[in-house]
């Protein structure tokens, strides 16, 4: 989707501060906020790209204002919602008033802990070849959907060259409104810095993007 978590090449947002000896978490609530997340995930069927969609649909004016781990509380929060596992007065409340709702995939108990924290592999095989070749010149599709996309919005409609092929994965356009894993081919497509943004760029800048197949039409 278009929103101001697409933050790619845009100006006015300052340097990037980076933290020495940064830790893993700032305060303890973080850590539960993650653990909470990564157990809906696996016990409620919420997928990585449904989740990476609910940060996503935050209004903006909170978006920006919010930390890390705020963005990952708010999402979960959304999905529950949507879900229909909690009810916005329980939220309000700050607990349960009701039964709750039974999780698609029953509750979630410490032998799941490991389970939980290994990532699964998104890679699929599919019987079609991809479309490109390396070295073939494509052009990312100008798309502007209202549903998650992992297409930046700085490279659409611009021109770059193939220089990897990644095999098939699950195709998060679909996959984060449960219409499907639709595996599609993954390339990893090169733009200069000037293509993208101008004479004024670093003549040595190049981007690498991982671009799914639909993205990508042939450069006229």
């Amino acid at each position: 989707m278009n929103g101001v978590h697409d933050m790619g090449g845009m100006d006015g947002f300052g340097k990037v501060e980076v933290e020495p000896n940064e830790p893993t978490f700032h305060e303890p609530w973080e850590s539960r906020v993650m653990a909470m997340v990564r157990a809906m995930g696996a016990n409620a069927g919420f997928n990585i790209d449904m989740q990476r969609f609910s940060r996503e649909s935050i209004p903006p004016a909170t978006y920006l204002s919010a930390s890390y781990y705020q963005k990952w509380f708010l999402g979960l929060v959304k999905t529950l919602l949507d879900n229909k596992l909690v009810g916005a007065d329980e939220i309000a409340a700050g607990h349960s008033l009701r039964s709750g709702a039974t999780l698609p995939r029953g509750p979630f108990e410490k032998k799941d802990v490991v389970r939980v924290m290994t990532r699964g592999s998104f890679h699929r095989d599919v019987a079609n070849p991809p479309n490109f070749k390396l070295g073939d010149k494509v052009c990312a599709r100008n798309l502007n959907p209202t549903t998650h996309t992992r297409l930046p919005r700085y490279v659409r409609g611009h021109v770059g060259t193939i220089e990897r092929i990644n095999g098939s994965h699950v195709f998060p356009d679909t996959q984060a409104h449960l219409r499907g894993e639709n595996p599609q081919w993954l390339y990893t497509v090169v733009f200069s810095g000037r293509d993208l943004w101008g004479d004024d760029a670093d003549p040595t800048v190049k981007v690498s993007v991982d671009a799914f197949e639909p993205y990508l039409e042939v450069a006229q």
